[in-house]
């Protein structure tokens, strides 16, 4: 091949590629709405699939067993199909709050977000926290407000809240015609249309009517006087009250693009997907701690931003989920990993389409690629075609419940150790070993963390683990200039107790109060304590 033709290929390869993430509160309608878009793309054969219990009992992203007796994503995991000549990845995010650091290190592989938003309940407390997160790092977003075929809020007051509680500056680009047991379609303002139910049990859509003129008198032979009325006063409210669509703003993430309908339905669903793939961006530059790397760069990049563990019971396989930052992954060829200085090579890369697994000859920037893994990686590790660099920014949070772990079977000790290492490398919690007693403690975000990670210790390494209470506030990751300072010895004796070794061998303070973490920092101000490893 000629090299020009083949840096054409590559770029070309690249701007086919759109990689976004879906984030919602549990219950929004976040399965639904993944299945539904897999259905337009063509990779899903029927709607329910993902539902039926026929086919398969709990969503096709739905992995671990104890999410099935849950009935919560807990994995977050990735699915692509191809829908008018691009490659779409979406990956999906664990609603649920105790999950939370997964959801915001998913956030860091993606290059734009869905907000979903149940009508009936509007903007909810974990929605705030991974809009604020995508707002930080100027992740374009789009906003799909879902279930419109339920009662619940006001279009006008939907938005309102959506602007006030999420900070966001929005403009509608679908307006629904009717709510609940009135909501008869939906107007689209991106492709001048009107989708309409064409039967009474709201299950049957029509094909989407032209309509580029609302003053049109034939609007009333469509929908009926009444609704004519409202939406010629709704669309020309919306035309004063919010800015006109900027796709320039859309993707520096100062204006959010809000779409109504109904995922359940498939209401809504097509149009949210025809002007994502018309707006959404392709793959972003990012930065590492030398460099900014440029997506058609040719050598290949990619970093660790989540670890599945045990995918198949039956065999331990842990899968490293590698976002490709820049350039062409190959597989069978010899890539760096920076952490370890060593060179590896993957015989079976796995790409994820619909619900299947297969193993890839070549990914390109965009993609995400599972690599299986015998314990080389942990969350943030880097991977080049040589070079000595480290993707910034995926950060550990400090845990907010604390709890002693110990062996309640002594004969499998090792099988404990193991387990416990590799759950820690794939960022279900974080493990602090006292510095005085050598004493395990295991922090999380949330308490279901614990549950979970009990259930695999038992049966996925045949360890069993009890649990016992500990007093601590939050852990402070301790930053110092001089090591040998006087300030910096004198607090290591007297906060001996309460100190201990994160996984990467970093020394944390394990506070009992804000107070103390206060007290700590007026007396020994050259000590700085963070909440975040990555500082």
């Amino acid at each position: 091949m000629h090299p020009q033709n083949q840096i054409m290929s590559l770029e070309q390869e690249i701007s086919r590629r759109k990689t976004f993430g879906i984030i919602s509160h549990p219950d929004a309608g976040k399965t639904t709405l993944t299945e539904k878009l897999l259905l337009f793309g063509g990779a899903i054969q029927e709607a329910g699939a993902v539902k039926s219990n026929k086919i398969k009992k709990g969503a096709t992203s739905d992995f671990m067993e104890i999410e099935r007796q849950r009935g919560i994503s807990v994995a977050t995991s990735v699915l692509a199909f191809d829908y008018r000549n691009k490659k779409i990845n979406i990956l999906d995010t664990p609603g649920h709050k105790d999950f939370a650091e997964d959801t915001f290190r998913t956030l860091t592989a993606v290059d734009s977000v869905i907000v979903v938003i149940d009508v009936a309940k509007g903007v909810e407390e974990q929605t705030i926290k991974l809009v604020e997160v995508c707002r930080m790092r100027n992740i374009p977003m789009l906003v799909f407000i879902n279930k419109m075929d339920r009662e619940g809020k006001d279009a006008f007051d939907l938005l309102d809240e959506v602007e006030l509680k999420l900070n966001l500056r929005v403009t509608p680009l679908s307006w629904p015609i009717g709510i609940g047991s009135t909501f008869k379609g939906i107007y689209n303002i991106w492709e001048k249309n009107i989708q309409l139910f064409s039967n009474e049990n709201k299950q049957k859509i029509s094909e989407a009517i032209a309509f580029g003129n609302l003053e049109d008198p034939e609007l009333e032979t469509i929908i009926g006087e009444t609704y004519a009325g409202d939406l010629r006063n709704e669309i020309e409210l919306i035309s004063e009250v919010y800015p006109s669509f900027s796709h320039e703003d859309y993707l520096e993430g100062h204006l959010q693009p809000v779409f109504f309908g109904s995922a359940l339905n498939n209401f809504g669903v097509r149009e949210l997907l025809n002007a994502f793939v018309d707006i959404a961006p392709q793959p972003q530059p990012k930065e590492t701690d030398t460099r900014l790397v440029i997506p058609t760069d040719n050598t290949f990049t990619g970093f660790v931003f989540k670890i599945h563990a045990n995918m198949d019971p039956k065999h331990r396989d842990r899968l490293a989920f590698i976002k490709i930052v820049s350039g062409k992954f190959e597989r069978n060829k010899n890539y760096h990993h920076v952490r370890l200085d060593k060179n590896l090579k993957f015989s079976s890369p796995n790409a994820f389409f619909a619900d299947k697994k297969e193993v890839v000859d070549e990914s390109f920037a965009g993609d995400i690629v599972g690599l299986h893994d015998t314990g080389n990686f942990r969350i943030g590790d880097t991977l080049t075609e040589g070079e000595n660099m480290s993707f910034k920014g995926i950060p550990s949070f400090s845990p907010e419940h604390f709890r002693y772990i110990n062996n309640a079977d002594p004969m499998k000790s090792k099988q404990l150790e193991k387990g416990i290492d590799q759950l820690m490398d794939e960022g279900v919690a974080q493990l602090f070993t006292l510095e005085m007693n050598n004493r395990k403690i295991i922090g999380t975000v949330g308490a279901l963390q614990y549950e979970v990670i009990q259930y695999r210790l038992e049966h996925e390494y045949g360890a069993k683990a009890t649990y016992e209470p500990i007093s601590i506030h939050k852990a402070c990751w301790v930053e110092v200039e001089d090591e040998r300072s006087e300030e910096f010895q004198e607090f290591k004796r007297v906060k001996q107790r309460y100190l201990a070794y994160d996984k990467f061998k970093q020394l944390v303070f394990l506070a009992d109060s804000s107070f103390t973490i206060q007290m700590t920092q007026e007396k020994y101000p050259s000590v700085k304590l963070h909440f975040v490893s990555e500082f």
